[in-house]
Order: C-alpha cells, then sequence, then structure tokens
C-alpha cells in the first residue's frame, strides 16, 4: 500500500473526519496518514486500542516512535499516560495493550538503523523553552537526521519555517491556518524539503507535534530480510 507516499508534495490528513479501519488485532483500529508497504511498513497512523485489547508480542526491527493522545498506552515497560512521548530503537520489542483504552499517534521504521537510544518523557511535565515571540518549545529528540519537538504558540500568531529538509506537525490541541485550511486537533501535515511552512495559530493558539529535517533523502519502503 502506498498513501500520501510522493514526498514531494505537501500532504494533509484531518484524521478525525476519516473511519476507522481495523487492524489484524481485534479492538485496534487505525486512521493511516502515510505508509509505505503492507503490514510491515513505514508508516505514519493514529491507532485506536479498544478497552481491554492488546497486540500480539512484536520487535520494532525498524523502531518506533509515538506520542500518546488519549487514555492510557501501556506494556510490560509500565503505563503512557496522555502526552507521553516514546522511542523504541530498532531491534527493542515490547507487547501492548491499553486495560482503559488509548489512542496514540505512531511512526513506524523511520529510525537511524544504528539508534540504539530508548526515549520516555512526560511532555506534560516539561517546562517549554521560549523560542521566538509567541512560540515555545519542548525538545523531544534530536540526531543528525531529524529534530522532534512539542511547540506551543500563543493565539494568532503567525509561524514561518524555511529551510527545512522536511516538516510534519499533527495538532494536539487548538488549531491553526495554512494555505487558507483549518488545522484542528489530529489533522496532520507534511511539508517536503524546502516548502516553507506559513501559518497562522488559532484564537486559542495551538500545541503540536513537529519533527523536521527528516525528509532530506525519499523515503522508501522497509528493506526486510526474510
Amino acid at each position: 500500500m502506498n498513501l500520501n507516499a510522493n514526498f514531494d508534495e505537501r500532504a494533509v490528513v484531518h484524521s478525525d473526519r476519516q473511519p476507522w479501519v481495523a487492524s489484524p488485532m481485534k479492538g485496534v483500529d487505525r486512521r493511516m496518514l502515510d505508509r509505505i508497504g503492507d503490514e510491515v511498513a513505514r508508516a505514519t497512523t493514529i491507532v485506536r486500542y479498544a478497552p481491554g485489547s492488546a497486540f500480539s508480542a512484536h520487535t520494532h526491527t525498524g523502531g518506533e516512535e509515538f506520542l500518546v493522545l488519549e487514555g492510557v498506552f501501556q506494556d510490560e515497560h509500565g503505563d503512557f499516560p496522555v502526552g507521553t512521548y516514546v522511542r523504541n530503537p530498532p531491534t527493542s520489542s515490547h507487547t501492548p495493550s491499553s486495560a482503559e483504552g488509548a489512542t496514540i499517534f505512531v511512526k513506524l521504521w523511520q529510525f537511524d538503523m544504528d539508534d540504539r537510544q530508548q526515549i520516555t518523557i512526560d511532555t506534560t511535565t516539561q517546562t517549554p523553552q521560549p523560542v521566538r515571540v509567541g512560540i515555545s518549545e519542548i525538545p523531544l529528540f534530536k540526531d543528525a537526521h531529524e529534530r522532534v519537538r512539542i511547540e506551543l504558540w500563543e493565539p494568532n500568531v503567525a509561524v514561518t519555517q524555511a529551510g527545512h529538509n522536511g516538516f510534519e506537525a499533527l495538532v494536539v490541541e487548538g488549531s491553526f491556518i495554512e494555505g487558507d485550511e483549518v488545522f484542528g486537533v489530529n489533522s496532520w501535515l507534511r511539508l517536503p524539503p524546502h516548502t516553507p511552512l506559513s501559518a497562522v495559530s488559532g484564537p486559542e493558539g495551538a500545541r503540536l507535534w513537529v519533527k523536521s529535517g527528516h525528509l532530506a533523502e525519499t523515503p522508501t519502503s522497509p528493506n526486510v530480510v526474510g
């Protein structure tokens, strides 16, 4: 399956307008944002776990990165409430579940394959760092290939970013306008390298998960050795 797989084009998904699609595991549904591949895929997805649901034990050969949007996500390593950001690097494994139900934003097969750094951050307890007038951020991860953070935009602020090697954002709270299009909660935007972001935050401001720099090389499907 290829979905929003042309990384030279702007991509948008207002995920709350999309139907939930069942995964291979009962009680686990998905809204796909971009994807290259079938069940083993380079993928960006919003995943919903019904109360009491679980996914079978598996190894993340290409790494997994997620942000908890609703409920409490769980595995044998702990409980991850709303606002928790986790990076499970390549070769890591777990058995995910949710006793009370959870929704997560998750990215698969998008790591440097030599990365072995496991990260867990409760973004709700972090103090944002001012970046420029009207914008602050909570750093989550940075390496030679990408920078990940939570950005907080004050109300009615003009936001521009240029010269990036790819920009991607998911609205966690609030809203913004870009290209005459309103992005509300759970809306997702991806811009190709060197396509400037020109946005204005909504009247209540915006809290976003943001990644940039990660599209310097055109993504491809996972290289799975059978």
